[in-house]
């Protein structure tokens, strides 16, 4: 289907701007012709332009030596937390670039999100930010009872390889996970990577390619520290899933839904038709970002309070 037989009126006026907005100013920017450092200076600068939801304190931490941002809402109870890990497919983001979505989740959730600055390829390639998640989590699971994980993208399946690995280690688990758009297959076998290629106004799969590539340094990507969708998945805890039905990722959702349910994990997803990768970061923009996040922190808070 080609983005000309998307029904694009249905999503409504911010939306469809919005759209095109990524398209022709973010998109460029995913790149394999620029040079990632400006790629990393021009997505910092972009995220800049989303609002900043205002209710919720920004504090530099450390866990474990891993730097964090620790966002605070008013009220926030203690002993619950969400480590949240960001997307740019392994090679750019950081807490600052995804501070909108990260802070709306914590106000969602009612409760403190910890974004990690985890290391970046090519500078680190794997198991880098894989190392950095654990250590946070382990910092942070000692000092709150009831944590949950959460991320977008890269991000979204860097969050899964953690679970992973904090299961196979008998570590603590976490409480739930809540993944948007995620990225489990590095390998980029899924059938939306043809299927949605003009109708996503963000990603391409030659910029994906280049991301993999440089992040797994020459380890065969079917490894499931770098795709956890091959991971085996039995004993993960409760799983939110939000994605767009118009993002070359569409596939890792549809495909991780499937693989959690046979493995017997409890799984939910939803598809936002007609909206693209991440579009949760323009909350404060579109309605439909806002109510994906409403909902995300709501599984999250509900998750947590059981555990208290």
């Amino acid at each position: 289907m080609s983005e000309s037989e998307t029904d694009v009126s249905r999503i409504g006026l911010a939306a469809q701007g919005l759209r095109l907005v990524t398209r022709v100013g973010l998109k460029p920017v995913f790149s394999t012709r620029l040079p990632l450092l400006v790629q990393r200076s021009l997505i910092s600068a972009a995220s800049r332009c989303f609002p900043r939801p205002e209710g919720v304190r920004d504090v530099e931490h450390y866990l474990d030596g891993v730097l964090a941002r620790r966002l605070i809402p008013e009220g926030a109870p203690d002993g619950r937390a969400i480590l949240y890990l960001h997307g740019g497919a392994y090679v750019l983001g950081s807490p600052g670039t995804h501070f909108g979505i990260a802070a709306r989740l914590a106000l969602a959730a009612g409760c403190e999100v910890f974004v990690i600055d985890y290391r970046l390829a090519p500078e680190h390639p794997a198991p880098a930010a894989l190392d950095d998640a654990v250590s946070a989590w382990k910092a942070l699971t000692a000092s709150h009872g009831a944590v949950a994980l959460a991320g977008d993208s890269a991000g979204g399946g860097l969050a899964l390889a953690t679970a992973v690995a904090l299961r196979d280690a008998a570590l603590v688990a976490p409480r739930a996970l809540a993944l948007i758009s995620p990225w489990v297959d590095l390998t980029l076998s899924g059938e939306s990577m043809q299927t949605c290629a003009d109708r996503d106004p963000l990603l391409s799969r030659d910029w994906l390619d280049w991301a993999a590539a440089h992040y797994a340094n020459g380890r065969k990507r079917d490894d499931p520290v770098l795709s956890p969708l091959f991971s085996p998945l039995a004993g993960l805890p409760p799983v939110l899933i939000h994605t767009g039905s118009d993002e070359v990722l569409l596939s890792d959702t549809q495909r991780l839904e499937t693989a959690l349910r046979a493995a017997g994990v409890e799984v939910q997803s939803r598809i936002y038709a007609g909206l693209w990768h991440d579009f949760q970061l323009q909350a404060g923009l579109m309605p439909q970002a806002d109510a994906s996040l409403e909902t995300l922190g709501g599984f999250l808070h509900d998750r947590l309070d059981a555990a208290a």
